[in-house]
């Protein structure tokens, strides 16, 4: 195969563009190999892995893969790299890895949403981080190294006793529906809102409504009111100053007054 390299049980197939695992890859090395680096390629599927069973070290970094992501058990696998792919599901990638890859030591998300830093985004600082690395432990408690870092003693502590609130919820996304009544009665507007989630709308398949009934919602009123139409109060009032909190008073002694 052109751009297979192989020494001893090592086997790397980098930079091919190949979209899946080639059959010929697996029927010549799967039965040796221990090493196998399928990076800088455009991998969204595993399913010719299944040939290599006796792997131990899978370098998969620079791809296409995201949360559909599905391994072969994996029994001698400790070292698995993913940097740089699609991966945005951290819980249910780390739920798969604990049941296909239980010897699994060294473990590296870098550069994919799943992983919280400033490769993927200048939002997130060291605190998002610890807070991953901590999730990340309490699910693989037998990770030995995590993203180039080693583990210590003192973050298997935490995950032990804090690892499992660590986990990031992100909010559903739901869009609000107004819709006004076309005569409002004695000068009150009577706003109907309807929250549709994003699904729901996509799953209606209305894609004939008018703008008017896809409107995005807001707490402003839809029209301003006329420079006539007010309901302000002017009255006048009376404030005594006595300069018992101003700040310039430190300065001035009793007998300056």
């Amino acid at each position: 195969m052109a751009g297979l390299v192989v020494s001893g049980t090592q086997v790397s197939y980098i930079g091919q563009d190949c979209r899946e695992i080639p059959e010929q890859l697996g029927r010549d090395c799967g039965h040796f190999a221990k090493r196998l680096d399928l990076s800088f390629n455009l991998l969204r599927s595993l399913e010719g892995l299944s040939a290599f069973r006796s792997l131990e070290e899978l370098i998969l970094d620079n791809n296409l893969l995201g949360d559909d992501l599905v391994l072969p058990r994996l029994p001698h696998l400790h070292t698995l790299t993913l940097n740089k792919n699609q991966i945005s599901d951290l819980e249910h990638l780390l739920d798969h890895l604990a049941q296909v890859t239980p010897a699994l030591e060294y473990l590296s998300l870098l550069g994919n949403v799943a992983c919280p830093n400033e490769l993927v985004s200048l939002e997130k600082d060291e605190e998002d981080y610890k807070r991953y690395r901590c999730f990340v432990l309490h699910k693989l408690p037998n990770l030995k190294f995590l993203d180039a870092q080693k583990v210590t003693r003192q973050e298997r502590e935490e995950a032990l006793v804090r690892g499992a609130f660590m986990k990031v919820v992100k909010p559903k996304r739901c869009d609000a529906v107004v819709r006004h009544s076309p005569k409002p009665p004695s000068d009150q507007r009577q706003v109907t809102l309807t929250m549709l989630s994003v699904s729901e709308q996509a799953s209606s398949g209305d894609d004939a409504a008018s703008p008017e009934d896809h409107l995005q919602y807001t707490p402003l009123p839809s029209v301003s009111r006329e420079l006539t139409s007010h309901r302000g109060v002017l009255a006048k009032g009376r404030y005594f100053y006595y300069g018992r909190n101003s700040e310039g008073n430190r300065f001035i002694r009793d007998d300056q007054l």
